[in-house]
């Protein structure tokens, strides 16, 4: 079973943080964070693309038990799972930033395909 970063933070944080960001994220179709945030945020997104695909009852309840805002579920039922219909993963992409300027991490760009 693949290990999940902690990312500095307590699990209930950790957990709420990447709900914010993968609700963004499929809200407005781009963010900007750190590189790890992203590949976690990556991990999930794509689970809630694929149960979107399923399209059934149970996997519209699973992703309103996980995403914060009901029009974000139904905009990610209705109109982003048909566009990845006939493709298997790879639904999202990370572009590398380079460091941020208060802290020098190093940011991305996470966005849909």
């Amino acid at each position: 079973m693949a290990k999940q970063r902690k990312l500095g933070r307590p699990t209930d944080q950790r957990m709420a943080m990447l709900r914010n960001l993968v609700t963004s994220l499929l809200k407005e179709g781009k963010i900007e964070t750190t590189v790890t945030r992203a590949k976690e945020t990556r991990k999930l997104a794509e689970k809630m693309i694929t149960l979107a695909k399923r399209g059934d009852l149970h996997s519209r309840r699973q992703a309103l038990a996980f995403i914060y805002d009901e029009t974000v579920v139904k905009n990610l039922f209705d109109e982003i799972a048909p566009k990845y219909a006939d493709r298997n993963g790879g639904y999202t992409r990370i572009l590398k930033l380079g460091p941020r300027r208060g802290d020098g991490a190093e940011t991305a760009i996470l966005e849909l395909i």
